[in-house]
Formats: structure tokens, C-alpha cells, sequence
């Protein structure tokens, strides 16, 4: 799946993964809620997500598709070469981060590494990122589950509302939260926040 809102760069990317997986079928969302939808209809091989989508605050696309597609490689595919935005896309588990710069036969390379289940990101020594090592350390921490909920805090949701989303008990969701309090080294919801600010935040903040 290609989630980008723009027709050309869609089709660009789509003539890439067909370059890399040959007979592969690819399908095309425009938003994080017409990807997720894509997502719940059946298994996906890959999913190619532009940084920017409309409907998406940060990585919070990402961390949406990963719930409902949790085993499908999620690849970032952007304009945006911040060496920060590269460290946190490692950190969320994004199985890699392409430079929508890069030539089409590159990308196509870059993909059928993906597939070959490698993780693939511009080398560290051409990002560097100083101050977001600890942060990258500590946001590996987090499963799953405890980066939505994370997200859905961002969100300004309580924690009855968490639960209801995610089908999970309120007292799962109090217990992730102390998880990802002692995981970021925190002791609030507000400092959990703050310390996840790269993440969950705008790319220009």
C-alpha cells in the first residue's frame, strides 16, 4: 500500500514497489483513515507512508497503522531529511526511512531490502542526531500497545475513553500508563508528553 496525498508522488512510489516485487498488486490511500480501512481488509506486504498526510500529527499515522497492521513492514517515505525525524521514525519501529529524492531505481532497492525483512535508514553518520540517542533508547522500550496509548494521550484522551477505543480494560490502560511513565523516566502525563514531543509532535516543532 502507498499512503501519500499527492497522485504523482502515489505513482511514483507505486512504480517502485512494482520495480522491486514484481506482480505485486498496489493499492493507493490518501489519508491515514483510507489507509487504515485498506489495512483492515486483508494483509498487506508493505505499506509506503508519506510523513505529511493530512489527518496525521507526527508519527501518529505511523503508530495508527502499526496497530491495525502489526506484522506489515511500515516504510516512511518523505521530503523531510531532519536527522531528528529519522531517529524517531527508528525509534517508533518504522522498517525504514527513504528520501522521496532518491532515484526510482534506488528506492526500488531500497524496498526489496525491506522485504528481505532488513530495516533500512540513511546511514548515522550522514544524520547524526545529537540528544535524541536517549530518547530513541527509551521510546524502543515501548511495545505496541503502549505507544497508542501514548498517541490517544496526545490526543487529550482520558483514560476511560483509551480503553473503550482500544477494547481493553480501564485498569490495562492505568497499567500501561505506569509503564510508560518508569519506560520515559517520567512521572506524569504531562512529562510523558514533553518527553515524547518528537514523536507524537508536528515536524516543525
Amino acid at each position: 500500500m502507498v499512503a501519500d496525498d499527492h497522485p504523482l508522488t502515489r505513482e511514483g512510489l507505486a512504480m517502485a514497489a512494482r520495480a522491486a516485487l514484481p506482480g505485486v498488486a498496489v493499492v493507493a490511500a490518501g489519508s491515514i483513515g483510507e489507509a487504515r480501512q485498506l489495512a483492515e481488509r486483508a494483509p498487506l506486504r508493505m505499506i509506503l507512508l508519506d510523513f505529511h498526510l493530512p489527518d496525521a500529527r507526527g508519527f501518529s499515522g505511523l503508530l495508527t497503522l502499526q496497530m491495525h497492521a502489526p506484522t506489515t513492514p511500515i516504510v516512511v517515505v518523505t521530503a523531510s531529511e531532519e536527522p531528528r525525524l529519522v531517529e524517531a521514525a527508528r525509534a517508533v519501529g518504522a522498517a525504514g526511512y527513504l528520501f522521496k529524492s532518491l532515484p526510482l531505481d534506488e528506492l526500488a532497492e531500497r524496498l526489496r531490502r525491506v522485504d528481505d525483512g532488513q530495516r533500512v535508514f540513511p546511514p548515522a553518520s550522514a544524520v547524526g542526531a545529537p540528544g535524541l540517542d536517549d530518547l530513541t533508547a527509551r521510546l524502543m522500550l515501548l511495545s505496541h500497545a503502549q505507544k497508542s496509548v501514548l498517541l490517544a494521550l496526545a490526543d487529550g484522551h482520558s483514560n476511560k475513553r483509551i480503553a473503550l477505543d482500544l477494547g481493553v480494560a480501564e485498569s490495562t490502560i492505568k497499567a500501561h500508563l505506569t509503564a510508560i511513565f518508569r519506560k520515559l523516566g517520567v512521572s506524569n502525563r504531562a512529562q510523558a508528553l514533553l518527553a515524547a514531543r518528537p514523536l507524537i509532535g508536528r515536524a516543525d516543532q
